[in-house]
């Protein structure tokens, strides 16, 4: 185990990471990033702050992160089913991270303990203050069969868990999301008839009183069985909810959708404008071949502070950016958001600002193929500050260093091939300063940071080396405020 490294040799080494993937923008503009490694706690002791100590490790893995409106970034990151779920907080504008305890640990071993969770997690944090003027934080974790909702009043420093929050028992991929001080609603597969349900708590997710499906089940029950889920988010202006899916495009569809034959070639968004109780189904964008699908882990919705909203999908080549100005009823045509050097780009995840302000990021490579053995992997942070012009494209910045090399498999736990980046990541922007932060998985050792127990250099590239980084913006465009 290696010394950690304090920021300024962290900012020495990451100052030139965004040079690379640059468009023609002038390069005062670009955006750039610091890297590093997170803590994991346990078996760090609560408080452990990276980059800056020789416990910058962890074994975590498909993070998710959200800024809450004082600036502050919190994420959230899986140690794997019934191991418990990692956090880290940000008050230094991402430069920083400091490990919160476990949201959902009830016991503890030398590195993790039981937990009613531990499987994907998705993260939220109140738009309001609650009555002792903090934001909440919410951490969804799967557990088998379950979803558990950990829930901190005080900023992370405690955490309350409700370990059976969905209405349906017998769940898959959970998603999170939270308007006012107190309401929190998550979105979830229920196994049995891959129906996506969204249930909500007006309590901070002490109970669960709602409950809907997002398909329309007269207008749309095709979709049963026959959808990929994506994440959920609330306009906090208006309370709308947002649900994210990928489908078949009709009933004609139902067989084949069935037996695989033909893919998952049209996007929807479902639309609750009662708080969730009841949901319209509106077509995002429907492919014209069936062949080609996009049903690549995860299609993604964000909603900017003006109202706009925004869909992100990717086709396993490309990543697309659509836009709606009238809560979801209309879109506009599906904008290629990647280009070269990423000229294959998956796992899109996006956070929208101001208004029309909006930032992507994607695993990308510069090989043809995702599953290409020759693939270079990094972490690409793309950013459009005019996204509802119909004339507008992205910047693109390479925002970390290498992440995997070769194939990277988007099939979920059905994977045949190299799993490494499992199915998603994300990003957050400061409403203080609009600057970015990524939290991302890699399976690299690095000579410049701490190394995980068993991960070495000739490990890279496999599970032994696997954890989860952050890349933080410190320079060029934000999202929010004058530019």
């Amino acid at each position: 185990m290696r010394g950690g490294l304090g920021l300024g040799a962290v900012l020495a080494i990451a100052l030139c990471v965004g040079v690379g993937g640059a468009t023609s923008q002038r390069s005062a503009k670009k955006p750039r990033f610091v890297a590093f490694e997170l803590p994991s706690t346990p078996p760090a002791a609560v408080g452990t702050t990276c980059p800056g100590s020789d416990d910058c490790w962890n074994r975590a893995v498909e993070p998710a992160i959200r800024a809450d409106e004082a600036g502050a970034f919190y994420v959230s990151s899986e140690n794997g089913l019934l191991e418990g779920t990692i956090a880290a907080k940000s008050v230094d504008g991402g430069l920083h991270y400091a490990s919160l305890d476990s949201p959902n640990a009830v016991s503890r071993g030398e590195d993790v303990g039981f937990a009613p969770g531990g499987g994907d997690t998705d993260l939220a944090i109140a738009p309001a203050r609650n009555a002792a003027r903090s934001f909440n934080v919410y951490v969804a974790s799967l557990t088998l069969g379950e979803i558990t909702v950990s829930t901190s009043l005080d900023g992370g420093a405690t955490w309350q868990i409700n370990p059976t929050a969905a209405r349906v028992p017998g769940d898959d991929r959970e998603w999170i999301a939270a308007d006012g001080a107190a309401k929190v609603c998550i979105s979830y597969h229920d196994l049995p008839t891959f129906n996506v349900n969204v249930d909500c708590s007006y309590d901070a997710g002490m109970t669960f009183v709602q409950h809907a499906s997002a398909i329309d089940l007269v207008a749309h029950a095709f979709l049963l069985q026959n959808n990929q889920i994506g994440n959920l988010a609330i306009d906090p202006v208006n309370d709308v909810v947002y649900q994210i899916l990928v489908g078949i495009a009709s009933p004609a569809e139902i067989a084949c959708g069935i037996r695989g034959t033909c893919k998952y070639h049209a996007v929807w968004m479902a639309v609750s404008t009662d708080g969730g109780r009841t949901f319209s189904d509106y077509p995002v964008y429907v492919g014209a071949s069936d062949q080609v699908g996009y049903g690549h882990v995860f299609p993604n919705v964000t909603v900017d502070r003006a109202g706009n909203v925004y869909a992100v999908f990717s086709d396993d080549h490309d990543v697309f950016a659509a836009v709606s100005t009238d809560q979801g009823k209309t879109w506009s045509t599906p904008a290629r958001v990647n280009r070269d050097p990423a000229r294959t780009a998956i796992f899109p995840w996006a956070v929208a600002g101001d208004a029309g302000k909006l930032d992507v990021v994607y695993y990308g490579t510069s090989s043809s193929s995702s599953s290409s053995k020759s693939a270079t992997w990094h972490a690409y942070f793309a950013q459009n500050l005019d996204a509802t012009s119909p004339d507008s494209r992205f910047t693109q910045v390479r925002a970390t260093p290498v992440v995997h090399r070769g194939g990277a498999c988007e099939s979920g736990i059905s994977c045949n091939g190299n799993r490494d980046l499992y199915d998603d990541f994300g990003v957050a922007a400061s409403p203080t300063n609009g600057l970015a932060s990524i939290a991302y998985t890699s399976d690299q050792y690095s000579a410049q940071e701490t190394a995980r127990p068993g991960c070495t250099a000739q490990q890279s590239n496999t599970l032994h080396c696997d954890h989860t980084s952050i890349a933080t913006q410190i320079g060029g465009p934000g999202i929010f405020g004058s530019p």
